[in-house]
């Protein structure tokens, strides 16, 4: 990828990023481990984005 990004994909990746994360430990006591992981996680190997 190119070493200067625009402003939009810079954001847009910033999203992808934060949305990433595995969701905290107290979401899965207050849910009584209904929700236990995201189930859009995504392996920067495996998959990749579409449209940034």
């Amino acid at each position: 990828m190119a070493r200067h990004k625009p402003l939009a994909r810079k954001l847009r990746l910033i999203n992808r990023e934060k949305s990433n994360q595995p969701i905290p430990i107290w979401v899965v006591a207050k849910t009584r481990r209904k929700v236990r992981w995201r189930p859009r996680l995504r392996h920067w190997r495996r998959n990749k984005l579409k449209d940034v």
